[in-house]
């Protein structure tokens, strides 16, 4: 059950703003030993769900299809504050478009993937696995 995210309070207008401008973000997968295992990702905010794409053998896919629940946050300010968490369900999509097919995300990241000394064809082949992220709840500081 999806629930909305309200984007009109002040955690919400910041939120939204980070959304647009940040390039990574912490994804928290429940491991075989039940402990999170965060990660930073490059992702995509479709305005309701969040889309990555992944390694189809990083342990990452593994954690989602035994427990689909994750969590998402951005980095926090020096002091703690600025915190954002999206606890959130996800699941491998094979119907999404592959890296190349998805110009929004090309535009985001194409100069990124050509920083790690990778073409963006090398980077589709390699990160094959999309995963989409629909957040259930927002919590933050």
């Amino acid at each position: 059950m999806q629930r909305t995210i309200d984007f009109s309070t002040e955690l919400g207008r910041r939120v939204t703003q980070q959304l647009q401008r940040e390039e990574v973000i912490w994804l928290t997968t429940i491991g075989p030993d039940n402990a999170p295992h965060p990660r930073p990702v490059w992702f995509l905010w479709g305005g309701s769900s969040f889309l990555i794409y992944s390694q189809p053998k990083a342990y990452k896919l593994a954690h989602i299809a035994s427990n689909p629940k994750v969590a998402l946050n951005f980095n926090s300010d020096f002091g703690g504050n600025e915190v954002a968490v999206f606890l959130a369900e996800a699941f491998l999509n094979p119907s999404a478009p592959s890296v190349l097919e998805n110009a929004a995300y090309m535009a985001k990241y194409e100069e990124a993937i050509i920083g790690l000394g990778m073409t963006p064809a090398g980077f589709t082949k390699d990160f094959s696995a999309p995963v989409q992220i629909t957040p259930m709840r927002l919590r933050g500081a």
